[in-house]
């Protein structure tokens, strides 16, 4: 009980300090440190020089799930050029990996992501949560972001901006 207290609260103060965030076009990325499930370590920020491709997603997510074939389409079109794909979800490896067995996802799937979930989702001056799933983050080469979309049928959208991206460097 002591430790789902600490827990709680610790929650609370994380929600408390993100009040009323808002990461806008041109904002700087918010850095993270993450493992993905082949186990290389992902740093956003030693990831600058290329575009960077963020999803949140999870596996309960039915729009999630048809974009998934959408998404491999624009990894594999772009995947000799410096874009990274990462594919971020709360859900941990037990719960993801048998999902991906049957649904191919050919992003870089980073679970157990809530800290940095809290770390781009927008919250209101009651510290409530909101972000739609899947959502999209396009961070540019020097590390801002340059998209910021959720929902279904955003493929294109990205593509697009990647290709911006790309030619203006």
């Amino acid at each position: 009980m002591r430790i789902f207290n600490l827990f709680l609260i610790t929650l609370i103060l994380t929600v408390s300090a993100f009040a009323q965030q808002s990461l806008k076009t041109g904002a700087a990325a918010p850095d993270f440190n993450l493992e993905s499930l082949d186990g290389t370590v992902y740093n956003l920020s030693q990831l600058q020089g290329k575009v960077v491709v963020l999803t949140f997603w999870s596996t309960k997510c039915a729009i999630c799930h048809s974009e998934i074939p959408r998404l491999n389409q624009v990894v594999q079109r772009y995947k000799d050029k410096d874009v990274v794909f990462l594919a971020l979800t709360m859900e941990n490896q037990v719960k993801v990996e048998p999902y991906l067995r049957k649904n191919p996802f050919d992003f870089n799937i980073l679970p157990n992501s809530f800290g940095v979930f809290l770390k781009y989702a927008d919250t209101d001056r009651g510290g409530n949560i909101n972000m739609g799933f899947p959502s999209y983050f396009l961070i540019n080469q020097h590390g801002a972001i340059a998209l910021r979309s959720d929902g279904w049928d955003k493929a294109a959208k990205i593509e697009s901006q990647i290709s911006q991206l790309l030619a203006s460097e």
